[in-house]
């Protein structure tokens, strides 16, 4: 691989939208970890984890990843609905860990941060930033 090669790689948006989630993910376990850790309920612990993380991830998935190219009418409003519910699902998840499988904060929120990562960034990828489309 070329210098070129390699600088055009990293610069890539699935790259820049895989950092972005990283970074959010581990944003989002380790808040997740830290309230449920403190006395928190699994589900509120992960909500409150989620919505510190919305802001950070939106500015950085729109400005960063995908260039500022989508309006915020059209991108916000989109990744609005995907992260409540994404944040929903993240407490239900979180929820069922722990209700129903007994499990500690740590394994509740590797599960909860992995399960809702993906349902995320296949929202995004397909709905919220549409590749193609500078709207």
């Amino acid at each position: 691989m070329s210098k070129e090669d390699a600088s055009r790689f990293v610069t890539s948006r699935l790259v820049r939208f895989v950092v972005v989630g990283v970074a959010a993910a581990g944003m989002l376990f380790m808040l997740g970890w830290l309230l449920i850790s403190a006395g928190l309920s699994p589900f509120a612990g992960s909500l409150i984890a989620y919505v510190a993380t919305f802001l950070c991830a939106y500015a950085a998935q729109r400005g960063w990843t995908f260039g500022g190219l989508h309006s915020h009418a059209h991108a916000l409003p989109r990744y609005f609905i995907l992260q409540v519910g994404c944040a929903v699902f993240s407490g239900l998840v979180a929820h069922v860990a722990a209700a129903g499988f007994g499990l500690p904060p740590l394994a509740i929120s590797a599960i909860m941060t992995v399960v809702v990562s993906a349902v995320s960034y296949i929202g995004s990828l397909c709905w919220v930033f549409p590749a193609g489309k500078a709207i």
